[in-house]
């Protein structure tokens, strides 16, 4: 699920290649990848994991997809500052649709600028597609799966130690998920913005592969880049909890510590 910058330029015209520049238009426009198109994903919270929740969160990045012109056939590319939680939010949305050609640029634009790589400040126009993607709902969890399994599964709440302690109060509670693991996902990215190696990520995750893991942060955007190390590392049975802490902290009849 990692794309390096030396990969990325050898296919950077490709016409089945889509590059998403995944930060705000103001940022994209004052320099992104040749050819990326701008998708500031950082719009589109979603904290609604109720059932009808999880269906208008379908229809709605079924729309955004299509808009930006992803179908079957094509290969995506996400791309953030680093190997961030934006790039990573994306890549983790196309493998729930089922999108199995994905991936993050490996150190994003940081590494693509340190190596002296081309920049483009003209705006890339979309080529809307019928993007026909297929939830697959063994990567997401919604508040009532979590509140049901919450003995049977290994939680890791990928915040920081202040909101994790209730000291950084980001909802109408503070504090985390009952029997969460803390492990903030900026310790997943390197000095040079790109993900640790495997034997660096594996001193974080010493836990079986095999092991149900739910991610949680405050609107799965952090948890999204712990997916994306820990499937790097081979865990099979990893979910993000959609709504997070934005949900769970703001539900008085869910329970805390």
């Amino acid at each position: 699920m990692l794309t390096t910058t030396t990969e990325l330029e050898k296919i950077i015209d490709d016409p089945n290649l889509i590059l998403i520049d995944t930060r705000s238009f103001q940022e994209y426009s004052q320099g992104h990848i040749t050819n990326a198109v701008n998708l500031d994903l950082f719009s589109f919270h979603w904290i609604d994991t109720s059932n009808s929740g999880i269906s208008s969160f379908n229809e709605q990045f079924g729309k955004i997809f299509s808009r930006v012109g992803v179908s079957e056939e094509k290969k995506v590319v996400f791309y953030d500052n680093v190997s961030g939680m934006l790039a990573a939010r994306g890549v983790w949305l196309l493998e729930y649709f089922s999108h199995s050609n994905v991936s993050m640029l490996d150190g994003g634009l940081t590494k693509w600028k340190t190596e002296g790589r081309v920049l483009d400040k003209i705006s890339v126009n979309y080529k809307p597609a019928n993007f026909s993607g297929k939830p697959n709902p063994k990567i997401l969890a919604g508040f009532e799966y979590v509140l049901e399994n919450l003995n049977k599964i290994t939680i890791l709440d990928v915040r920081s130690k202040e909101e994790f302690d209730g000291k950084l109060v980001r909802a109408a509670r503070g504090g985390h998920i009952p029997t969460s693991t803390n492990i903030d996902y900026t310790e997943n990215i390197s000095k040079d913005g790109t993900l640790k190696n495997n034997e660096e990520l594996s001193k974080l995750y010493q836990m079986s592969k095999d092991a149900e893991i739910i991610t949680y942060c405050q609107g799965a955007y952090r948890a999204a880049n712990t997916f994306l190390a820990l499937k790097k590392l081979g865990f099979t049975n990893v979910k993000v909890y959609l709504g997070s802490w934005g949900e769970w902290g703001n539900k008085p009849e869910l329970p805390i510590e």
